[in-house]
């Protein structure tokens, strides 16, 4: 990688030159600029943030299983939890002993912590909206276009640009292709008598109503005796509306037998689950990481694990001076499987929270985790292919082999 540091202007300088420019501060974003950082090329980088609120994710927060010690997390862990209960959609509980903890970072907390060890390093942090991109390979250099808060038009030429912004969707799915979004809504509680174990995470809770061809599921993750995000998530085809968030959460917070609490914050989000491939290498000299770059898995929703993987991938490569193209963030054969899950799912052959909540009842948690994870082995994927529904499944893979025009269309 280049050794020039990134050009440093005065506040009215429009044009800035840079060897990493860094398209987004969500978690991705944040991620590679950290991990770049962490390595002594803080300095390479120009982290582009827009400074426009309707523009940027709103705080929320992301958990995966982790090493809470991991340098990416420092200052920024907010829980951890060793166990784990699923609640089956008959109500029979189970309480796994995590082989990973399940931790949880706030996206405030991260950004902050992130942003002192960038402070440090000297990186660049821009506000700047991003408005277009040009990337031809007859070029040096790639140029990334926008404009400042005050709305004064900004120039950055990169060497390299990784864009972490999230996908642009076509409202058409590809042909032989499924989408689903994953969407929730948390409250955070606190209640005036202890009522939660904060060693424990209920992980997912299959008691809501569960809609045809849907998943719908609840679950609290305690921070302390008497307070905890309590949230409700669909996997659907659309989200709800307020309305229909904050019935399903009171349902839910009285199915779960919580005592008498205060919602003292809410946090809400959409997150695509879908098979379609999303390219990671979209120029000579650009590329997607995150969400952007399928760091998102298309069967759970989870993304945060994956794109801090990805962006560790990248940073040595930039580092050690290759390519900067971020590794695929799960092998062929889960997203394979992911993809006939999906397609189980939105036919309505299999029921998405019996399947689930079988799922940890027939494995050892630690399988089970790993395959979430996407880390398991083909061994372990064959287990976990033995218990599956056959029927529906094998439906599945034979429809796939079908024309468009006579396969099975969802429910709904």
């Amino acid at each position: 990688m280049p050794t020039r540091p990134a050009v440093r202007a005065e506040p009215d300088t429009t044009d800035l030159t840079a060897d990493v420019a860094v398209v987004g501060a969500g978690a991705a974003g944040l991620a590679l600029a950290d991990a770049l950082a962490r390595r002594g090329a803080g300095e390479r980088v120009a982290l582009l943030e827009t400074p426009r609120a309707d523009l940027r994710s709103p705080e929320r927060t992301w958990c995966s299983w982790q090493d809470p010690a991991s340098p990416a997390l420092a200052g920024s862990v907010g829980a951890v939890w060793p166990h784990a209960d699923v609640v089956g959609p008959g109500g029979a509980r189970q309480r796994l002993d995590l082989p990973v903890p399940y931790v949880l970072v706030r996206s405030g907390d991260h950004a902050r912590a992130v942003g002192a060890r960038l402070a440090a390093a000297g990186a660049r942090r821009l506000a700047v909206t991003v408005t277009g991109l040009r990337d031809s390979p007859d070029e040096p250099r790639a140029v990334v276009r926008g404009h400042d808060a005050e709305g004064r038009p900004v120039r950055v030429r990169a060497r390299w640009v990784v864009d972490t912004r999230p996908p642009r969707l076509p409202p058409e799915v590809p042909p032989g292709r499924t989408r689903l979004l994953q969407h929730f809504r948390g409250w955070f509680v606190r209640t005036r008598e202890d009522a939660f174990d904060p060693a424990a995470a209920v992980l997912m809770d299959f008691r809501p109503p569960q809609p045809p061809g849907e998943v719908a599921f609840g679950y609290v993750l305690p921070t302390s005796p008497r307070e905890a995000l309590v949230e409700y998530t669909g996997f659907s085809a659309a989200p709800l509306d307020g309305a229909g968030y904050d019935a399903a959460l009171r349902a839910y917070a009285a199915t779960a037998g919580l005592p008498p609490f205060d919602v003292v914050a809410v946090e809400q989000g959409v997150v695509p689950m879908t098979d379609e491939p999303l390219p990671r290498v979209v120029g000579p000299r650009t590329v997607r990481l995150g969400t952007a770059g399928g760091a998102t898995r298309p069967s759970t929703g989870y993304t945060f694990a994956a794109a801090l993987r990805q962006a560790e991938a990248v940073a040595g490569a930039l580092v050690a001076g290759r390519p900067p193209v971020p590794p695929r963030a799960y092998r062929r054969r889960h997203l394979a499987m992911d993809s006939l899950l999906l397609r189980a799912l939105v036919t309505g052959r299999v029921e998405g929270a019996a399947f689930l909540a079988d799922l940890f009842a027939r494995h050892p948690a630690e399988r089970v985790v790993r395959f979430l994870d996407g880390a398991t082995s083909p061994w372990e994927d064959l287990a976990l292919m033995r218990t599956a529904p056959r029927g529906p499944m094998l439906a599945t893979v034979a429809e796939r082999a079908l024309p468009r025009g006579l396969r099975r269309q969802p429910r709904g």
